[in-house]
């Protein structure tokens, strides 16, 4: 009857309420209870930390500090100016960039990703003047002289030289630990620090000297410092689930090897595999080197039913063999 107020029951009111919520979740895109499958939107920070020398006349050596994530970094990209000219992956934390033009400024900047794509923002801007190219030079620098080093706890070292001599002059210095180069600054440092070492660990640094048109010298002399114990002693540097089998292809019998990279705070790209006792090869990954899993076949003969014992090591990011795989005996046939 008109004008007779409407009488709601306390369950149609209820049920208004409801509708009215569902509504607005609908247009508010709101979530009961939580969204198990919400992406992750959350970019990483930007890298810190960030420097660059100029290598020679048409190269530049790009370092910097890891970025953090909630999800964690899987790769960072490397950019002069506006143009992307290195992807690298997230364990990476330096990079070489070459072909780049003589006498010019190249201005540097890092940004980290994500496993879902997300990208942070840029880190602090660094230009460097690449030297003039010099014309005909083939003269390379003289070895750096009266090496030095100094332990700064266990995963640190300072390391100083003396100055070489070129005749178109040093653009820069380059750290090696064993053969494998860990490090570079510029051509007027004498000094350097070495981060990122394993707590009680023998090591053997060599500098040498890399003019403009990328003649190097002969290394210095060696530099044995060994780090203070800690608790990371390198025990987890061995390649996990290791496994191996034969296989059999038209006539000749290869092994298959799997495993897990060790998780070094930086990329593992090379490998040393074991044979019967003895060092069978060399694997080095071209491009990017797999973090999760990686695989590997080599030929090992035509006959059956002989037997072979294998294993396998990583050159770790700081020049170093990490610990051995398991061994596996496996049989052809």
């Amino acid at each position: 009857m008109e004008g007779t107020p409407v009488r709601r029951t306390p369950h149609l009111s209820a049920l208004l309420a409801l509708t009215a919520a569902l509504t607005a979740c609908t247009l508010t895109a709101c979530t009961w209870g939580g969204d198990a499958d919400a992406k992750d939107v959350q970019p990483p920070t930007a890298p810190r930390g960030l420097t660059v020398q100029a290598g020679s006349a048409t190269t530049a050596h790009v370092m910097w500090n890891k970025a953090t994530d909630d999800t964690g970094v899987t790769g960072y990209d490397v950019y002069r100016g506006a143009t992307r000219v290195k992807r690298v992956p997230g364990s990476k934390h330096m990079v070489d960039v070459v072909g780049l033009k003589p006498s010019t400024a190249h201005t540097f900047t890092v940004r980290a990703r994500d496993a879902e794509g997300n990208v942070g923002p840029a880190s602090k801007k660094l230009t460097v003047h690449t030297p003039a190219a010099a014309a005909a030079d083939r003269e390379p620098p003289s070895r750096p002289g009266s090496p030095r080093g100094t332990v700064e706890g266990s995963r640190a070292v300072t390391l100083s030289w003396g100055a070489s001599k070129d005749d178109e002059g040093v653009a820069s210095y380059e750290i090696y630990q064993g053969t494998s180069k860990i490090h570079s600054v510029d051509g007027s440092e004498r000094e350097t620090l070495v981060t990122g070492l394993r707590p009680g660990t023998a090591y053997r640094f060599t500098v040498k000297a890399l003019d403009a048109a990328d003649n190097a010298s002969p290394p210095s002399r060696t530099v044995r410092l060994t780090t203070e114990a800690g608790r990371d002693d390198g025990r987890a540097t061995a390649p996990a689930d290791f496994r191996a089998k034969t296989r059999e292809d038209d006539g000749a019998y290869y092994i298959d090897l799997a495993w897990t990279p060790p998780r070094t705070g930086g990329a593992v790209a090379e490998y040393q595999i074991h044979l019967d006792g003895k060092t069978a090869t060399s694997l080095v990954f071209g491009g990017t080197a797999p973090r999760d899993k990686a695989e590997h076949d080599f030929y090992v003969g035509k006959k059956p039913g002989d037997t072979h014992r294998v294993k396998l090591r990583a050159k770790l990011p700081d020049g170093t063999w990490g610990g051995w795989s398991a061994e596996r005996t496996v049989t052809t046939g």
